[in-house]
């Protein structure tokens, strides 16, 4: 059987899938979920086995420490993605929601309801959690999923599909709910975006490369996942102890997830005094290269000098861009010039700077006084997400079940004509 042939079955057997899902109750699907969250803690070892597989290759193929701890599966974070996937169980079911009811003079009832996708494809690169995620909210809201992970994962993916299709199994949904391209050859995802009979929406969740590509040859609609061109900006009204806390964090929690802080911006009167105990405290807790426009390497000298393309760089890593500016303003015009239209902070006590930044600032997420590193769908009570789209069109912000459904318009009558 040929690639394309063999894409074709996987669609077909896909679509299939998704019709029978989407008419499931919502006491089958929490069913298939629990049971593929037991199945994931009772897999733990082998998961871990073939992660260390993973992990192996990545450090041999030079991946960086960021990328290798996004691929890094320890027990706990199995832990947590078994979690994950019962908290989604718990959830709300979307589908068959009325999102709104409207009576008309002439005695119709028009009812907008949610209902499932269909079938979408998932594409994504180093993190294999997301295999868990993706499969479990689009089985919530009774989607069929296609996965392509990376090729860095496909090890530790294979096992995670396994528990997810027994959690089908056991709750006699069709395995095929949720399945995997089956190769790594890249030709197989202009495949899966080219194949607008199966598939109905595409997720992309990865770099710059993989989203252009995406955009450039899908010829289904797509849930755009742009860089995470994070900033924080720390006005002069900020509690800096605060402040303090919240950018070490918004960097060095996790370098290397899409909410990481890239770029931190200090309001000029309280440069002199939170710059130089923020440098020393990311140093502190591991940010190995700072780098600052001549305002904030005039105030540590410690810094390297920031160039053009560190603002508009999202590095994943260990490492952070300081400007100092003016004001309110010009932290506004930055962030709009060179976000990525992901998540934006401001730290501030002053209520009508932060309602204005948040008003003004074109982000999917805008975070007044926290770590930017909260732009995850688990943070916002969706149990997991997809991705973080960053267009305007159907989604924005984190992606979790409800954001994996359309809707119908259901309309009851008592005989009424249209005159």
């Amino acid at each position: 059987m040929s690639l394309q042939d063999s894409m074709n079955a996987l669609g077909k057997s896909a679509r299939a899938a998704a019709h029978t899902l989407s008419l499931a109750p919502a006491p089958q699907k929490k069913e298939a979920l629990i049971a593929a969250a037991a199945a994931l803690r009772a897999r733990v070892d082998d998961i871990t086995a073939a992660n260390d597989i993973d992990m192996k290759a990545g450090a041999e193929k030079g991946l960086s420490k960021a990328m290798l701890d996004r691929l890094l599966l320890t027990p706990d974070r199995v832990e947590a993605m078994a979690a994950g996937v019962a908290l989604v169980a718990e959830l709300d079911d979307p589908v068959g929601k009325e999102l709104e009811v409207t009576d008309r003079p002439n005695g119709l009832r028009i009812r907008r309801v949610a209902v499932p996708l269909g079938v979408i494809g998932i594409i994504y690169e180093s993190r294999p959690n997301v295999t868990a995620d993706a499969a479990a909210l689009c089985l919530k809201a009774g989607n069929a999923a296609i996965l392509r992970g990376g090729s860095d994962s496909f090890n530790s993916s294979g096992v995670i599909l396994e528990c997810m299709q027994a959690g089908l199994r056991a709750a006699n949904l069709p395995a095929e709910a949720v399945q995997r391209v089956p190769t790594v050859d890249r030709e197989a995802v202009g495949m899966l975006l080219r194949m607008a009979e199966y598939v109905d929406v595409i997720v992309p969740r990865g770099g710059k490369g993989l989203i252009e590509r995406v955009q450039n040859e899908a010829r289904v609609p797509v849930f755009s996942h742009l860089d995470g061109i994070n900033h924080t900006y720390i006005d002069a009204r900020a509690d800096l102890a605060m402040a303090e806390q919240i950018v070490v964090n918004a960097k060095m929690r996790r370098t290397g997830i899409c909410g990481a802080m890239e770029t931190m911006l200090v309001h000029r009167d309280i440069a002199p005094t939170f710059l130089p105990s923020a440098v020393s405290a990311l140093t502190a807790a591991g940010c190995e290269d700072i780098r600052g426009d001549a305002a904030a390497q005039a105030l540590v000298s410690s810094l390297s000098a920031a160039n053009a393309e560190d603002w508009d760089t999202e590095y994943l890593d260990s490492i952070l861009a300081v400007r100092v500016v003016d004001d309110l303003d010009q932290a506004i015009a930055h962030v709009n010039a060179h976000g990525s239209h992901h998540t934006e902070a401001i730290i501030t006590a002053d209520a009508n700077a932060a309602a204005r930044f948040q008003r003004e600032i074109d982000a999917a997420i805008v975070i007044h006084n926290a770590s930017t590193q909260f732009a995850d769908g688990g943070e916002f009570g969706m149990g997991a997400e997809i991705g973080i789209a960053t267009g305007r069109m159907h989604a924005r912000g984190p992606v979790g079940a409800a954001q994996l459904t359309s809707y119908k318009y259901v309309v009851d009558g008592s005989g009424q004509i249209r005159p």
